[in-house]
C-alpha cells in the first residue's frame, strides 16, 4: 500500500471525495433496511476495510499503530463516528441534493477552525462567504416542513463539522497515521447501530449495498482522504470536497430520480456560490504568493 501514500496529496483528496459521492445514491437504493441496521453494516465492512488496508500496510505492526496514533487518532475516531451516524440519517430521512449540499459547508468550517486552532487568517471575502452560506442554509432548513426532513437537514451538520474537526487534527500532527482513527470512528458507528437495530439480519441486496458502502464508498473515500490530507493544506481539502458535494445530486438523480426541492436548489446554490467565492480567495491568495 506504499503506492497510495506517494500519490499527491490533492489527487487523493479528489479520489476520496469521488468515492463519499455515492453515498446518497447508495442509501437511497437499500430496500428494506432500517436506518441503524444499514448505519450497522456499513460501518462493520468500513472497519474490515481500514483493518485489512492497515495489515497491509503495517503487518505485524498493525496494533503498534494504533498507540502511535495515541489520543489525537482515538478523539478523531470518536467524533468522525458521529458524523458517520449523522451522515446516515440524513440520507435517510431528507434529499441527496440537500445533504450534500450541507456537507459542502465543510470548506467554510475548515476555515473557522483553522482560524481558532491554527492561527490561520480569515479575509472579509472569508467572513462575507461563510455569511452567504448561512443564509443558504437558512432558507432550505427553515422551508423544510416536515419534522423527518428538518431533522435530517440538521443532522447532515454533524458531517462537515466532524470532518473539519477530523481535518485539524490531522494538521495538527501531520507526522501522525490517522488511519486507525477510521477504524476507532467504524466500530464506534457499528455499536450505534447495532445497539438502536431492532435485529440485525436484512436482506442479501441490502447486506451487498452494505458491502458496497463501507468498503468501495466510504472505505477507500476516508482512507484516501486521511492519507492525502496530511499535505495537503485545510483550505485546498474544502475546495476538492466541493466535488462530493456536487456529483452526489448527479448520481441520485440519474439512478433514482430524486428531485430537490425549489427551495433545496436555491439554497444549495447560494451554498455553493459562498464555497466557490472561498475558492477565489484562496485562488487570489495563491497567485499573490506566487508574484511575491
Amino acid at each position: 500500500m506504499t503506492f497510495i501514500r506517494n500519490l499527491p496529496g490533492p489527487l487523493l483528496i479528489f479520489l476520496g471525495a469521488l468515492s463519499l459521492s455515492f453515498g446518497g445514491l447508495i442509501v437511497k437504493s437499500f430496500e428494506g433496511a432500517t436506518l441503524w441496521q444499514i448505519l450497522f453494516w456499513r460501518s462493520l465492512f468500513f472497519s474490515l476495510t481500514v483493518l485489512a488496508f492497515l495489515i497491509l500496510s503495517y503487518r505485524g505492526k498493525t496494533i503498534e499503530s494504533f498507540y502511535k496514533s495515541g489520543l489525537p487518532g482515538f478523539v478523531g475516531g470518536i467524533i468522525l463516528s458521529f458524523g458517520f451516524c449523522g451522515y446516515v440519517f440524513a440520507m435517510y430521512n431528507t434529499t441527496v441534493a440537500n445533504t450534500n449540499f450541507i456537507i459542502s459547508l465543510q470548506i467554510l468550517f475548515l476555515a473557522i477552525f483553522g482560524y481558532f486552532f491554527l492561527k490561520e487568517k480569515i479575509n472579509l471575502i472569508t467572513l462575507f462567504s461563510i455569511c452567504l452560506a448561512m443564509t443558504g442554509v437558512l432558507l432550505m432548513v427553515g422551508n423544510s416542513l416536515s419534522p423527518g426532513e428538518l431533522s435530517g437537514n440538521l443532522a447532515a451538520f454533524t458531517m462537515p463539522i466532524t470532518f473539519a474537526v477530523l481535518i485539524m487534527i490531522v494538521r495538527k500532527f501531520p507526522s501522525v497515521d490517522m488511519v486507525p482513527a477510521q477504524f476507532v470512528a467504524g466500530v464506534s458507528s457499528c455499536l450505534i447501530g447495532f445497539l438502536l437495530s431492532t435485529k440485525i439480519m436484512i436482506s442479501p441486496h441490502d447486506i451487498f449495498l452494505g458491502f458496497l458502502a463501507g468498503f468501495f464508498q466510504i472505505g477507500f473515500g476516508f482512507i484516501f482522504i486521511t492519507i492525502g490530507a496530511r499535505t495537503t493544506p485545510s483550505a485546498m481539502v474544502g475546495i476538492i470536497m466541493l466535488s462530493e458535494s456536487v456529483l452526489g445530486p448527479i448520481w441520485a438523480f440519474l439512478f433514482v430520480s430524486e428531485r430537490p426541492s425549489v427551495f433545496g436548489l436555491i439554497g444549495g446554490a447560494i451554498i455553493l456560490s459562498a464555497v466557490l467565492l472561498q475558492f477565489y480567495s484562496l485562488l487570489s491568495k495563491q497567485k499573490k504568493i506566487v508574484s511575491d
